[in-house]
């Protein structure tokens, strides 16, 4: 893992602000091997032996010994077939085997990269950048475009999974612990601007340790697909091939539909331009107002005045 052309690559950022999507468009050059979220509470025993407790578990020096050596043999593309097949309980995940197994031995006999594809490892960059020799790729989207996309799919957050790691509050969350805590259990604007404001506040004060960490605005790719990614492409030292642009063209052009079906939230098929101001008309003026009020001490690092007009 020491050679540059083999360092795995760690994409994360909030769900929902184009994880996936850099995800799928950097591995479709061959020379990566995509895992989807390790650190998913759901995750397949086969992929990482570790447990997870927590969404947006953080990890670091005082904690690894649980999940080190995990995710070396992740990262060595080590699938643990005997914990998956005991696992089994649906034929969803028999090809979800069958799919995470092909991954591996892929991965193992074609030298390939990992490419992991986890917004919940977005509080401990250190430890994937240290630890594990990770390149860091974070994505960042518009808070109201956040919190519009979480109204949307009317997906809720329990703060509880952060206030319950004693660690992550230490070393970043406590100042906001009396927020997480009073912020009502159905208010889903409320829960993701705090959200927001906290992981990208966490993101900031990490870069400014650790500055080889690239950040990526959605809505810079979203403007200019080919460009933005030949250019993330040549930072991660992987080859932007005619392959991998048609790929990230099919992905993003005004073919596709400007707004995804609920139940096919994951797809990154989007006609990617069109998708930048839905936002506008799916919050209200006084949500719109709501999240850019507990955003703004971190928002202005990363978006200026007029994005929110």
């Amino acid at each position: 893992m020491d050679d540059l052309n083999l360092r795995p690559i760690l994409v994360t950022g909030a769900h929902r602000t184009g994880t996936t999507w850099v995800g799928k468009m950097l591995a479709a050059n061959p020379q990566t091997a995509y895992i989807s979220e390790p650190l998913n509470v759901l995750h397949r025993p086969g992929v990482l032996r570790a447990k997870v407790q927590y969404w947006y578990m953080y990890l670091c020096n005082e904690n690894e010994d649980c999940y080190l050596s995990s995710f070396r043999q992740l990262l060595d593309f080590r699938y643990h077939l005997l914990d998956e097949v005991k696992s089994l309980r649906s034929r969803k995940d028999f090809m979800r085997m069958g799919r995470d197994l092909d991954i591996f031995l892929r991965g193992r006999i074609f030298h390939q990269r990992a490419l992991l594809k986890d917004p919940f490892a977005v509080f401990s960059l250190p430890w994937f950048a240290g630890g594990l020799n990770c390149e860091i790729v974070v994505t960042v989207r518009h808070p109201a475009a956040f919190a519009s996309s979480l109204k949307r799919l009317n997906w809720p957050f329990d703060f509880s999974d952060l206030w319950n790691q004693p660690l992550l509050m230490r070393d970043h969350l406590e100042p906001y612990r009396k927020e997480m805590q009073s912020i009502a259990k159905d208010d889903i604007i409320g829960q993701a601007a705090l959200l927001w404001t906290m992981i990208y506040r966490v993101v900031h004060s990490t870069l400014e340790r650790i500055p080889s960490i690239r950040v990526v605005r959605h809505e810079d790719l979203s403007l200019n697909p080919a460009a933005g990614y030949r250019k993330l492409y040549g930072e991660l030292g992987l080859d932007f091939t005619p392959r991998v642009e048609r790929t990230i063209l099919d992905s993003s052009n005004s073919g596709n539909p400007a707004e995804l079906s609920r139940g096919k939230v994951h797809s990154v098929k989007l006609d990617s331009r069109a998708n930048l101001e839905n936002w506008k008309r799916r919050l209200s003026p006084e949500e719109i107002a709501r999240v850019r009020r507990v955003t703004e001490e971190v928002a202005h690092l990363y978006y200026p005045e007029v994005s929110w007009t």
